[in-house]
């Protein structure tokens, strides 16, 4: 296979060893409730670099207190943050992966704000979400500045490259779904908007030669949710803004409908594809690829540029490790004090 899930990768200045990535996953477990990264957080990552994955995202990290799914979740709301993330990732760093950060928003879905803030006052349909206060113009153009800020901060604590959380019906999916944006400003006359602002927003505080990511969810399960179409639309929207790569998902924005995800490996790879050859541009296809070689097989039938593993990686942190040894022929990227193991 002349492309493996092992072959080297690069886009821009980012060079990664290998196409697995580990998509970020929240952990709930900043028990001061500061946002700051604590020692679960630099076991939890770290193990994972030692494990031979070649991209480590960490989790949604919040630009405003507020804007936490819950007080439990990491933020970059404040310069007094940096100093840990600048921690974290230097350890990172040093066992040879690279690091990117998931920069988000919950909007409506921020479970432990005294009152959510969203595109338009509609709350998530269920019993355990509040009623969320729609955002003032003035409001959505601050939020996009507290983006920025967050980025400028990301930069500084030494970060590869730099994710927005689009997806899953947080704050940016929100406001570019015709189901939770009913404004009648700006904002909502383009769905588009207010991602692309933030995105603008957030390049301008990155170097040139630091690739930018976008999740998004690819379709929408709920009834009335948009399809794959309007996620294409959009992502041509956000390149043009200045986004080098999409992480494809799906769903997130409300309980589905007639229209239900199916849940077998590599359900959203067909999505991932899609995108990729509509706007050639790379992707990476994320979605119970935790067998190495269906892993293996969307790098080499060339469905995406990366692969990343979830669930797989919370199970194993060696599963990069693992996966080069299933497949044989791989080189495992094994730390010299475990090469007696292999």
């Amino acid at each position: 296979m002349k492309t493996s899930l092992f072959t080297p990768y690069t886009l821009k200045d980012l060079e990664l060893k290998n196409r697995v990535v580990m998509a970020p996953m929240c952990q709930y477990s900043v028990t001061a409730k500061d946002g700051i990264p604590n020692d679960w957080h630099h076991v939890h990552y770290l193990s994972r670099a030692i494990g031979g994955t070649g991209l480590i995202i960490i989790e949604m990290t919040d630009v405003e207190a507020d804007g936490r799914i819950t007080d439990y979740d990491l933020g970059l709301w404040s310069d007094e943050h940096i100093p840990a993330y600048k921690k974290l990732v230097d350890g990172i760093h040093a066992h040879g992966a690279k690091v990117g950060i998931q920069i988000a928003h919950a909007g409506r879905k921020a479970e432990d704000a005294a009152e959510p803030v969203a595109p338009s006052a509609i709350a998530y349909p269920d019993a355990n979400y509040k009623q969320p206060r729609a955002l003032t113009t003035e409001e959505v153009r601050g939020m996009v500045q507290k983006f920025g800020d967050a980025a400028r901060r990301a930069v500084q604590a030494g970060v590869d490259t730099i994710e927005l959380h689009g997806a899953h019906g947080y704050l940016i999916h929100q406001f570019h779904s015709p189901v939770t944006n009913k404004r009648d400003d700006e904002y909502g006359k383009d769905l588009s908007r207010f991602g692309v602002e933030v995105v603008q927003a957030v390049r301008k505080q990155m170097p040139a030669g630091m690739p930018l990511i976008f999740r998004i969810s690819a379709v929408e399960y709920v009834d009335g949710g948009y399809d794959v179409d309007h996620a294409i639309e959009l992502c041509r929207a956000y390149q043009a803004a200045g986004v080098d790569m999409i992480h494809v998902s799906s769903g997130g924005e409300g309980p589905a409908g007639a229209r239900k995800p199916v849940n077998y490996p590599g359900y959203q790879v067909p999505f991932a594809r899609q995108i990729r050859e509509a706007l050639n541009i790379p992707v990476i296809a994320v979605g119970i690829l935790d067998d190495p070689a269906l892993a293996q097989s969307v790098i080499g039938n060339e469905d995406a540029d990366l692969v990343a593993v979830g669930r797989g990686l919370l199970r194993d942190p060696y599963w990069a490790i693992h996966a080069a040894v299933a497949l044989r022929g791989e080189k495992p990227s094994v730390p010299e004090q475990y090469q007696r193991g292999y």
